[in-house]
């Protein structure tokens, strides 16, 4: 076999297939005759690494482990409180915002009830001053329409009296003219 190595160009591979070619090349491991003595080594080298680990680093990872996980449960038990207090809030919250829109509600109703009542009043009000002064002014006109018939009349008498005086050229008695047009006006009512 080594010579199919050394053919192949690997030096190498030649010296390490054959255990005493490799003692003599300073590769000790391979050789056979070293192997009890590195079994013990072996063997001690575990039972060192194993109680090192034991007694030093694996207590070490674990309370790593506990601490890790203590703290893990301790932030997951606050999550869960400020998770309650914050649901305990937020309700109080929405019962604070309930309790605000139903006052503000209640005064909103209260507030339209005061100014529907202040509006009524005042459209009362207004409305007996508007019939007050219409009574008034009905009263004014109606006594202007009486004082303006009554100049009419007069009016009347002189005009028809200066009238029939100019057609006819004779001057007529105003007591029979102030019939006349009194008889007139009596039918035009």
């Amino acid at each position: 076999m080594c010579k199919l190595f050394r053919v192949m160009g690997i030096p190498a591979l030649a010296t390490v297939a054959t255990p005493s070619a490799a003692w003599a090349e300073g590769l000790p491991q391979l050789d056979s005759g070293h192997y009890p003595s590195q079994v013990i080594w072996l063997a001690i080298s575990f039972l060192i690494l194993y109680v090192l680990m034991w007694r030093v680093a694996l207590p070490r990872i674990s309370r790593v482990l506990e601490e890790r996980q203590d703290r893990i449960e301790g932030n997951l038990e606050r999550a869960e409180t400020i998770k309650r207090e914050a649901e305990i809030t937020a309700d109080a919250y929405e019962k604070a915002a309930a309790d605000a829109r139903a006052k503000a509600q209640a005064v909103i109703a209260k507030m339209r009830d005061k100014l529907a009542a202040d509006a009524a009043s005042r459209h009362t009000a207004l409305a007996a001053q508007l019939t007050h002064q219409v009574a008034e002014a009905e009263g004014r006109i109606l006594a202007a329409k009486q004082e303006a018939l009554a100049n009419l009349r007069g009016l009347a008498v002189d005009v028809a009296a200066s009238a029939a005086q100019r057609l006819t050229g004779e001057t007529v008695d105003s007591r029979v003219v102030g019939r006349l047009v009194d008889k007139i006006l009596k039918e035009r009512e």
